[in-house]
Order: C-alpha cells, then structure tokens, then sequence
C-alpha cells in the first residue's frame, strides 16, 4: 500500500506535514506490507508553487492513500475520481499519521477547505 503525504520538509517519518495540501512544498511517499510495517519512503518536491492544478503529478506516483489535514473540494474530487482514498489527519508529523492509520483512526476526507 502507497500512503503519501503533503509535507514542508524532508526529514522522513520525522517530517511536518503540511496544513496547506495546494502549497505544499514536498510530499512523502510511504509504502506499507500488509501489516502495516514501512518497507519504503522516499520523499519528492512538489512540482509548482501552488500545487492544486498538478493532480495529475500525484497520481503518476500511484498512490492507495492520501492522507492531510485538508484539501480543496476540486482536488478531493480528482482523487475520488482517480479511486484514490482520503483521509484527514490531525498528526504534526508523518510517524504520527502513519500510527493513526494503522489504528485504523484517520476518517475519510470528504469536504473541502474553502
């Protein structure tokens, strides 16, 4: 499973997930075995300064999940379109969303920012 995550610097697990998915400046991208365990992560740049119009970048990556802590309603369609899952964390750091997904307590992101 391909997990990935806006995130404003490249420290890894230890990075600070980005509050604003449009103007994130990187995104970590987190592969998971079926239990649940990191066998991969790598993190890349985000292709533009705003980011929202670049869908098109992260599906390229194939992504199972994204995980943040909000995004606009037009790219939560793009994603639900593409049958990419969205979940919304309240996580600082990557390590930290990574354990809510695994407890199974991350909820479906829905609705966008405005």
């Amino acid at each position: 499973m391909r997990i990935i995550i806006p995130v404003y610097n490249e420290y890894g697990l230890n990075a600070q997930i980005c509050d604003h998915f449009g103007r994130t400046p990187y995104f970590e991208i987190i592969d998971l075995d079926q239990n649940g365990q990191i066998i991969k992560q790598s993190t890349v740049s985000s292709p533009g300064e705003h980011f929202c119009e670049g869908i098109s970048f992260l599906l390229n990556l194939k992504p199972d999940i994204m995980i943040a802590q909000g995004m606009g309603q037009r790219v939560i369609q793009n994603f639900q379109n593409a049958r990419i899952g969205i979940l919304r964390t309240n996580a600082t750091v990557v390590k930290d969303a990574i354990s809510e997904f695994n407890k199974g307590e991350l909820v479906e992101l829905t609705e966008g920012c405005h």
